[in-house]
């Protein structure tokens, strides 16, 4: 069992330009809102472990994590944007990291958790830019990059990593089919009693089927919105620094 208290965050797509304040104020305050604590991807706008160096845009953020990862146990799924983890999450962070799906169990609550990406796509597009930036070959090959000559390709293709759409009725279908998906999901394992989704951004939290919920803790990126899972059930927040 991970924990009594699971933390949920997700999409908080740091790059060079954000402000990582509040985010590294968020990491300090975790221990106070639980005991647990699960980055449900896209962390980063764009995350790649070489074997020997990581991008100096996350340094800051990954060592917090780092710090986090000695007072609580940490999960962290890879996202669209960041599933290129290879050994640095678990070997050199302490971290528990999956670039798919994870499960786990917090407190009575049997979890699995994804970051959502290639389950829904509305569009041909990007459902064969998943299959391509999923491909093992793809992270290979961008691993005998030159880190500048990798990073500098990723800040000119970066608006084509995933369906950007941000119109609100293609969030709401978006939204629909992800809630479509858990209940066939849920349906068909009924061991499972949460399914933790994030990447369309939408906050949500409903039972697909009854008595076994969905949850998606909206996007940090849009509001510092962040969830909390505990015995009396699932919370979507908000947070504010003390």
């Amino acid at each position: 069992m991970l924990g009594h208290q699971l933390v949920v965050v997700s999409d908080a797509h740091v790059d060079h330009g954000s402000d990582i304040e509040p985010l590294l104020t968020f990491f300090e305050a975790v221990p106070t809102l639980g005991d647990c604590l699960l980055i449900n991807g896209d962390l980063f706008e764009f995350w790649f472990s070489y074997h020997r160096v990581i991008p100096r845009t996350g340094f800051l953020v990954a060592a917090s994590l780092a710090m986090l990862r000695r007072k609580m146990p940490i999960i962290m799924t890879g996202g669209n944007h960041d599933r290129w983890g290879h050994s640095f999450w678990r070997e050199d962070a302490k971290i528990e990291f999956s670039p798919g799906e994870v499960g786990f169990r917090v407190g009575p609550w049997s979890i699995l958790a994804a970051h959502g990406d290639g389950l829904t796509e509305m569009s041909r597009t990007a459902s064969v830019t998943h299959s391509i930036i999923t491909h093992p070959f793809t992270a290979r090959a961008f691993g005998w990059l030159h880190p500048d000559a990798g990073l500098w390709l990723v800040d000119r293709l970066g608006g084509h990593l995933a369906d950007n759409t941000n119109h609100p009725t293609a969030l709401l279908r978006a939204e629909a089919r992800q809630v479509a998906w858990a209940a066939n999901r849920l349906s068909a394992d009924p061991a499972l009693d949460l399914l933790i989704l994030s990447h369309t951004h939408r906050p949500c939290l409903v039972e697909p089927v009854p008595g076994r919920r969905l949850l998606n803790p909206g996007a940090w990126v849009e509001g510092r919105r962040y969830a909390v899972v505990s015995a009396a059930g699932a919370e979507l927040r908000q947070f504010e620094a003390q």
